[in-house]
């Protein structure tokens, strides 16, 4: 019905398209179907009518944050439906057995944000790319649409191939035909009992609601539907005739002022996905935050260079609006996210290929209107970008004096769309600057299929046949006695991998080597601070074998007798052993086997594999020495999450260590930040094994991350010396440790993450530009003064005795040991940042 009510939506007073709200999934108002969605027009003879969201980012500059906010709800209810179980405070931090399916090109980033917010095995978006050195694994297509052909090109193909639910997600549900036809299309290639359809609104009249339970029986699955808001649309009869007589569209608006135009090139690594379009893993996220944080400084520093209008104030920063092209939209999304937090005002948009209506109109959503040339070789159909300028509604930051909104227009294209077209007449980048808007264009290098599926590789081999060496044993390979751990590792001991420390270090802070790559030489400290050890070892042995004790009870009353050992080399390896013996003097035999895991890079899979093979993956326990911040628990959980979303076994990733300043973790002898003896020593004190390496020039497919066996420092070996002084102090604990274990069992042990907390304070502070040069606790201290180049050290007290060592060894090599009374850990080492 035409009304001339001012509150209501233009489309809605002049035309009646008129948008109704039935139900929230949350109770907000901001969260209702008029605050989701604007009623909008295009010249279709199929459908005259367009939904515009106001949470995606697609149509409307958006406020990034907004973006990100929608998409996070949107999977706490795709959560609820598929993990009712995990409670509110878990949803940032536990992955849920899914994979994710988002719909170029528009939910794209929706999705991966979903993805993202369940920490899913597997994200992949559908894409109209057809990337000749991608494989294609299935297609179908899109009935309304203008741009019908989906592909799905996950490389490799393996990454897609389970049995997990899967969650597919758009930015609306009209009548669902799209998502059948994909779920029939999916169906065929890799049969699934449940499917979930995620959007911001629902819009299905109850025919449509019909055909989806139709589908689902005919497909014997189950197909499940989550939004944010259900409504309906209210088409008038006459709608499509309507739009053909308003006024013709008024595109490429010019001005009397040609836009500044300027390029940046991004940095990029070749084997991390940029977006879900070759599939994106769980495993995947650490490299591409940090890929992230990169690109965002980068990008910061060349908007601050922009030149100012001569209207703009100097304390005020110039706005920015993010477009992202056509299916790259989570990285943009992501870039605007973190522009904002680093204070720039800063708005999220994109480019799309549907044309749609536009008519300078107040309270019509699309009011100026963009038609340029693909920029893609070999796409003929042109390209569309509505509105991008600064919304009318922001106030000025000073109410004194209102600010010019004169936004940089920031593009983010990839390889593909940088071509001669995107800043020829016609391109993008003319017809906006020919609109007086200044123009950064930022550039991507091109996502590598091939370097994915090779980087891929060892995740989905999921090896069918045998050709997986046996683990190593001493005294071969380590001093360990042969029954107390077997070393899932590659001998490396004959190659040459020490390098100088600092030069070493260099290398690492450039981005031009992987720490994993090589080794630190091996310190080995004087006389003074072996006496030191010696005396450790003696005042700490009863505690460390109560927490030795408890962990290993607090394994073994919430997973059984029936458990297998995997300690994280190197650290991890003597508490793994001592769990062991504590374990056999209790009647209990235990295999332990030492693996290895790698920052940013994962957990060896050809180990996995190993363990999978010989033993049941659920009673396998991953054992660690202690946590710092985290890292490496976060890594443990997404690396095991890939294995298992390639096809790989489902392990536990709940890491049980000997102590826990960090909070990190749910199974702990202790969350005391104490000194634990093994960490005041390298080789000498685990076995005479190095920390492992994973170097593609020596370890290649099949085979498992390599060590050093250091023989040639038996003399200084004091490994079983720890393991038997520790072990001499069973029977006095003994009589504390059932009440103590009683005591973790009855008490919340969930992960607080308190400690990244902290270190993320320190990292502020002290101006450090990545929280991974801050090591915390006593522990992580040690480390950075025997293999790396260390700033300074912090301690909470002057002269504690838990770290001691830590100041002989900071007065050994000249660093600067700082008292900073409310620090949470005992002490934290600050690794210098290398420039050059």
């Amino acid at each position: 019905m035409v009304t001339a009510d001012p509150a209501l939506p233009w489309a809605t007073r002049e035309l009646g398209l008129t948008l109704h709200h039935t139900d929230s999934a949350l109770p907000e108002p901001d969260w209702r179907i008029e605050a989701l969605v604007e009623p909008g027009l295009r010249r279709n003879p199929r459908r005259a009518h367009l939904l515009v969201s106001t949470v995606l980012g697609k149509h409307l500059p958006t406020d990034p944050h907004r973006v990100l906010d929608a998409g996070n709800r949107l999977g706490d209810l795709v959560r609820a439906t598929l993990a009712p179980e995990t409670s509110a405070p878990q949803r940032n931090r536990t992955g849920v057995d899914a994979v994710v399916l988002g719909f170029a090109e528009t939910a794209t980033g929706l999705g991966h944000t979903v993805a993202a917010r369940l920490g899913a095995h597997c994200y992949l978006h559908s894409t109209r790319r057809d990337v000749p050195t991608a494989d294609t694994l299935a297609g179908f297509e899109e009935g309304h649409s203008h741009a019908t052909s989906h592909l799905l090109q996950p490389m490799p193909a393996a990454v897609f191939h389970n049995d997990l639910p899967m969650v597919l997600v758009d930015d609306e549900i009209s009548t669902g035909a799209t998502a059948l036809d994909a779920i029939r299309a999916l169906h065929r290639h890799s049969p699934r009992t449940h499917y979930v359809l995620a959007s911001l609104v629902d819009m299905r009249t109850d025919a449509d609601r019909r055909a989806f339970a139709a589908a689902a029986a005919d497909l014997g699955a189950r197909i499940d539907t989550v939004c944010l808001a259900g409504g309906s649309t209210q088409l008038p009869a006459n709608l499509i005739d309507a739009v053909s007589a308003l006024p013709e569209p008024v595109l490429n608006p010019g001005s009397d002022r040609r836009g500044r135009r300027t390029r940046v090139d991004l940095p990029w690594p070749a084997d991390v996905p940029e977006g879900g379009r070759h599939g994106f893993l769980v495993s995947d996220t650490a490299s591409f935050d940090a890929a992230l944080a990169q690109v965002t400084d980068a990008l910061a520093l060349e908007l601050a260079a922009m030149p100012e209008p001569a209207a703009r104030r100097a304390d005020d920063p110039r706005p920015v609006i993010v477009i992202a092209h056509e299916e790259l939209m989570y990285l943009p999304l992501r870039i605007a996210a973190a522009l904002v937090d680093k204070g720039i005002p800063t708005r999220y948009q994109t480019t799309t290929r549907s044309p749609a209506y536009v008519i300078d109109r107040p309270g019509y959503p699309l009011r100026r209107g963009f038609r340029f040339t693909a920029p893609e070789l070999g796409e003929e159909a042109p390209r569309f970008l509505y509105n991008a300028r600064w919304p009318e509604s922001e106030p000025s930051q000073d109410a004194r004096e209102p600010r010019a909104v004169d936004p940089i227009l920031l593009v983010v294209v990839d390889h593909p769309a940088d071509t001669d077209q995107l800043t020829a007449t016609g391109g993008l980048v003319d017809v906006l600057t020919a609109a007086g808007e200044d123009v950064v264009v930022a550039v991507l290098p091109a996502a590598d299929p091939r370097a994915l599926a090779a980087a891929r590789a060892p995740l989905t081999r999921a090896t069918a046949g045998p050709g997986l060496p046996e683990p190593l044993r001493g005294p071969d390979f380590g001093s360990y006695a042969p029954d107390e751990v077997a070393w899932v590792v590659t001998d490396l001991s004959g190659v040459a991998l020490e390098a100088d420390v600092a030069e070493r270090e260099r290398r690492i802070q450039a981005g031009v080597a992987h720490y994993a790559e090589s080794l630190p030489v091996e310190y080995q400290p004087d006389a003074a601070y072996r006496e030191l050890f010696d005396k450790v070892l003696a005042d700490s042995a009863e505690r460390l074998a109560l927490a030795v004790a408890t962990v290993a009870e607090l394994v073994v009353a919430e997973r059984g007798p029936e458990i297998v050992l995997a300690s994280l080399a190197r650290a991890g390896t003597p508490v793994g052993v001592l769990m062991r013996r504590w374990l056999a003097s209790r009647g209990i035999e235990v295999p332990h086997y030492a693996v290895s895991i790698v920052r940013d890079r994962g957990i060896d899979t050809a180990a996995l594999e190993y363990l999978a093979r010989h033993h049941d993956p659920a009673q396998v326990v991953f054992v660690d020495g202690w946590t710092g911040k985290g890292a490496i628990t976060r890594e443990l959980g997404a690396a095991l999450d890939a294995f298992h979303a390639a096809g790989g076994a489902r392990f536990n990733g709940d890491l049980a260590v000997l102590a826990d300043p960090g909070s990190c973790v749910r199974t702990f002898g202790t969350r005391d930040d104490f000194l634990i003896a093994s960490a005041c020593l390298n080789s000498t004190v685990s076995g005479l094994i190095s920390r492992t390496v994973l170097n593609a020039d020596l370890i290649g497919p099949g085979q498992f991350h390599g060590a050093k066996f250091y023989r040639e420092l038996a003399d200084q070996d004091v490994s079983t010396r720890l393991l038997d002084a520790v072990s001499a102090c069973f029977e006095s604990v003994r009589p504390l440790v059932d009440a103590r274990v009683r005591e973790l069992l009855a008490a919340d042990r969930t992960p607080t993450w308190a400690g990244w907390e902290s270190v993320e304070r320190v990292r502020a502070e002290y101006g450090i530009s990545s929280v991974n040069f801050v090591k915390p606790g006593v522990g992580e201290t040690t480390r950075v003064l025997l293999r790396r180049v260390p700033w300074r050290v912090l301690v909470r007290e002057a002269d504690a005795d838990e770290h001691a060592h830590i100041r002989l060894l900071a007065a050994a090599r000249g660093v600067p040991v700082e008292v900073v009374p409310d620090l949470a850990y005992a002490c934290m080492g600050l690794i210098k940042e290398v420039k050059g």
